[in-house]
C-alpha cells in the first residue's frame, strides 16, 4: 500500500466517523428540538450506577441503567424488591397480545396450539411506565401481607427454625420494597403514543418509551392461558452529561446503602423527546439526612 493510498484510506474513515457523529447528533437534536414528551424526577432506586473497578478505569462515559419491574399477575411469585422483568402481568392477556399483534386465534387448548403461540417472533411496542404507581403501591401491600402471614406462623410455631428465618426474609423483603427497590413499573403497552399518552395524561409520572413485548403461555393448576412479558426496553441506559459526573464518580466504588439505612443517594430529572428518547436534564445528589423519596 502507497502513501497515497493509506492517506486516502485514512481520509475515508475519518469521514466516515464524522458522518456517523453528525447523524447521531442530528437524531439526539431533534429528539430534543421541541418541549419534552414527559419528564420524570427518578431516584438512585430508579437509576442504577454502573459496578465500580477497573473496567470503567479508561472509560470516560458514564450511564445509569433505568431499574424497572412488572408486577406478576401471580402474587405468590416472589419479587424481592428487585427488578422482575421477566413478569407476566394480568394486563397483558391474549385481548392486549392481539392488539399489539400477536396471533391469538391458535388458541391454548392444545400443546401443539401454545407452542405456535410462543414460538411467534417478539414485537417491537410501546412501554409505558409509572412512577411510584398503583403497580408498585401493590407491590408494597404484597409484602406487607406476605411479612404478616410469615410472621404469624413463626409465632404460631416457636420452636421451629424455619418459619424464623423465612418470617425475617419476609420482613427484610418488606424493609426493600417500601425504601429501597425501584418504584418505576411497566403498567401498559401499544402502537400508538397519542393513544397511550390520552389514557396516562400525567407526563410528570408517566414514561412512554419503546420495548419488546414476547409471546409466552402462563399454566396453573392445569389451566394455560396465554400471557406476555416485556423482554426488554429499547433504551435502558442513559448517559449522565459531563457536568454531572463528578457528582456520580465517589459514588461508583462505594456500596449502595443497604435496606433500612439512607436511601437513595442522588436524584435525576429525566426528560424523554418527541422520539421517545430519555436523557437527564438535571441531577442532584441528596444529603445523608433527606428523607428518601
Amino acid at each position: 500500500m502507497t502513501a497515497r493510498t493509506r492517506r486516502r484510506s485514512l481520509a475515508a474513515g475519518a469521514a466516515l466517523i464524522l458522518l456517523t457523529n453528525a447523524i447521531a447528533l442530528s437524531s439526539v437534536a431533534r429528539n430534543r428540538a421541541d418541549e419534552p414528551e414527559s419528564r420524570v424526577m427518578l431516584s438512585e432506586r430508579e437509576l442504577a450506577l454502573p459496578a465500580g473497578g477497573y473496567r470503567h478505569a479508561e472509560n470516560s462515559g458514564l450511564a445509569l441503567a433505568l431499574n424497572w419491574r412488572v408486577l406478576d399477575a401471580d402474587e405468590e411469585l416472589p419479587d424481592y424488591g428487585y427488578s422482575l422483568h421477566a413478569g407476566r402481568p394480568a394486563w397483558l392477556d391474549a385481548g392486549r397480545l392481539a392488539a399489539l399483534g400477536f396471533d391469538t386465534a391458535v388458541g391454548d387448548a392444545t400443546p401443539e396450539a401454545r407452542e405456535r403461540f410462543t414460538r411467534q417472533l417478539p414485537r417491537q411496542v410501546l412501554i409505558v411506565l409509572e412512577l411510584a404507581g398503583p403497580a408498585w403501591q401493590q407491590a408494597v401491600e404484597r409484602a406487607r401481607a406476605n411479612a404478616l402471614r410469615r410472621t404469624a406462623a413463626a409465632a404460631a410455631n416457636p420452636d421451629s427454625k424455619a418459619f424464623a428465618e423465612q418470617a425475617k426474609a419476609a420482613r427484610d423483603n418488606l424493609a426493600i420494597e417500601e425504601g429501597h427497590a425501584s418504584r418505576l413499573f411497566v403498567i401498559d403497552a401499544g402502537l400508538d403514543a397519542a393513544v397511550l399518552r390520552a389514557r396516562y395524561p400525567d407526563r410528570q409520572r408517566t414514561l412512554i418509551l419503546r420495548g419488546t413485548v414476547r409471546p409466552s403461555v402462563r399454566s396453573s393448576d392445569r389451566q394455560h392461558r396465554l400471557a406476555g412479558y416485556i423482554s426488554a426496553i429499547a433504551i435502558d441506559r442513559i448517559n449522565v452529561p459531563f457536568a454531572w459526573r463528578g457528582l456520580l464518580e465517589p459514588l461508583r466504588n462505594t456500596n449502595r446503602p443497604a435496606p433500612g439505612e439512607q436511601t437513595p443517594r442522588y436524584q435525576a430529572q429525566v426528560a424523554v423527546g418527541q422520539h421517545l428518547e430519555p436523557w437527564i436534564e438535571s441531577l442532584t445528589t441528596l444529603p445523608g439526612d433527606r428523607p428518601a423519596p
